[in-house]
């Protein structure tokens, strides 16, 4: 597997894991099942005269306005940098790093939307979800070499990366699939050292042993967890955060949770998307199929940025395109959403066709955020101190490739500010061509094509021209430029 282009993970770092201002804070703790799943808020020192995106009074679920808003100092927002499959699915010591716009592309079967998968799995573990409710086909994600052993167990690994404020923080995951579904190890490191282990003693209980670093007049706490749950984002409830080793610990699992949680899977399903809808809270779905419900509310409470989404369809849909309508049935309490034409009727979305569909919501994802994404952000901190990822799988599909090129600019353009990452799926139709440079990549093997994959290296370029973006090749043994 070989890396291509991108640009590094914007970050701010600070040394050691001091706060500094406008980074996290550690405050009050809450359940990860019944509440928010971190104790992070912002700085008190940063000053909301002059830091605008410190105002945390608009609540992130319900109102798009704490998604948008301008310009300010750049702050340290917690992002996943790096995806490890260590043996998951048709993957084998895999390592894939992420930038702010990062294309997985290959041919079918190798690989690429298990990659996905497994991002999603973290990140809903890293929300204090269950296993099972995580990962309700884990089964099916168990390494076909993998063999059993005397007790008849199989399972999978998978781990992650997530830069912030404290620097690099690694989380590792070892599950058994089979018989029993349970997490049987996990390992959360920062700076080479190991704040938390939990392992396997007793396969007749429901727990696992963990330890953490304490650093006090006892260098490490052990307590049993339960085996269905990520005890990483269980720290913040069991550490007091009384010595330095115990500070370490809740900011490197704070990190971590922060960094995995707020993720958007987005598969828009145009066959879904071409009827009225309902008038709602206009909150997209998964598969867009509200998309006309979500027009009708960014008319309504964010017109410059359905402006923006106007100009966006006049890119990338046949015609000319004066602006995006909505068509109200007061009766039946339905919208349908329209492309204006200037000297011409009127075209419903209905009659656009699949490409045209997925190219417009994918743009509708990339210019909202959590306040219209059905996403679960962490309540008690700032927007501007989180980054949501999108997920999309099959980016490419049904486009052209002037929808791609004005896709992906838009996403570079997006994402380049820090609030907001895409990791995509696309084919092997999505070439490199020269003009753009990127940074250093690696990448081990995959099992899906049996083979191991090349080291990546800088400088090539991305796809399309459009600078900002990496491109991870899943081919096994290719590289481009």
């Amino acid at each position: 597997m070989t890396t291509t282009g991108g640009n590094a993970p914007d970050r701010t770092l600070t040394p050691g894991l001091v706060p500094q201002q406008g980074h996290l804070r550690t405050y009050s703790r809450t359940d990860p099942r019944t509440g928010p799943r971190t104790n992070l808020r912002a700085d008190p020192r940063a000053d909301p005269r002059t830091d605008p995106r410190t105002d945390s009074r608009a609540d992130p679920r319900t109102d798009p306005r704490a998604y948008d808003q301008g310009p300010g100092p750049l702050v340290a927002r917690p992002a996943v940098t790096e995806v490890r499959l260590s043996a998951f699915g048709a993957h084998r010591g895999t390592v894939v790093p992420l930038g702010p716009v990062t294309l997985l592309r290959g041919p079918s079967g190798s690989g690429k939307s298990t990659v996905l998968r497994a991002y999603e799995v973290l990140a809903r573990l890293g929300a204090g979800a269950g296993l099972a409710e995580a990962l309700p086909d884990a089964a099916g994600h168990v390494p076909d070499r993998a063999r059993p052993d005397t007790q008849g167990r199989r399972g999978f690994r998978i781990g992650c990366t997530v830069d912030g404020p404290a620097g690099p923080v690694r989380l590792d995951v070892a599950v058994q699939a089979e018989p029993d579904l349970r997490i049987v190890g996990e390992r959360l490191t920062w700076q080479g050292r190991t704040l938390l282990t939990t392992a396997l003693r007793d396969p007749g209980r429901g727990t696992v042993q963990a330890e953490w670093h304490t650093a006090g007049s006892t260098p490490v706490t052990r307590a049993p967890f339960p085996d269905d749950v990520l005890g990483t984002a269980l720290l913040p409830l069991r550490v007091a955060g009384k010595t330095q080793g115990q500070r370490d610990v809740l900011a490197a699992a704070e990190q971590m949770v922060v960094g995995l949680r707020s993720v958007f899977p987005c598969d828009p399903v145009p066959r879904r998307m071409r009827t009225p809808v309902p008038v709602g809270e206009g909150r997209l779905r998964r598969d867009c199929r509200n998309l006309a419900e979500v027009l009708h509310r960014t008319a309504t409470e964010c017109p410059r940025r359905h402006a923006r989404l106007a100009a966006f369809a006049g890119a990338g849909c046949a015609g000319p395109v004066a602006a995006l309508g909505l068509r109200e049935s007061m009766d039946a309490g339905t919208v349908e959403a329209v492309l204006e034409r200037t000297g011409r009727p009127a075209t419903p979305l209905g009659r656009l066709g699949d490409g045209e569909l997925r190219y417009l919501a994918l743009g509708l994802v990339l210019l909202t955020g959590p306040g219209v994404l059905v996403v679960d952000p962490v309540a008690e901190v700032p927007q501007a101190m989180q980054t949501l990822t999108v997920l999309a799988d099959g980016l490419d599909h049904g486009l052209d490739a002037r929808q791609t090129r004005a896709l992906l600019a838009l996403a570079a353009e997006i994402c380049a500010s820090g609030h907001m990452r895409l990791v995509a799926t696309v084919g092997e139709g999505v070439t490199a061509v020269p003009g753009t440079t990127g940074a250093p990549g690696t990448a081990g093997p995959t099992g899906a094509a049996g083979g191991a994959g090349a080291p990546g290296t800088a400088g090539v370029p991305g796809p399309a021209g459009v600078p900002g973006v990496t491109v991870v090749d899943l081919a096994p043994g290719r590289s481009e430029g």
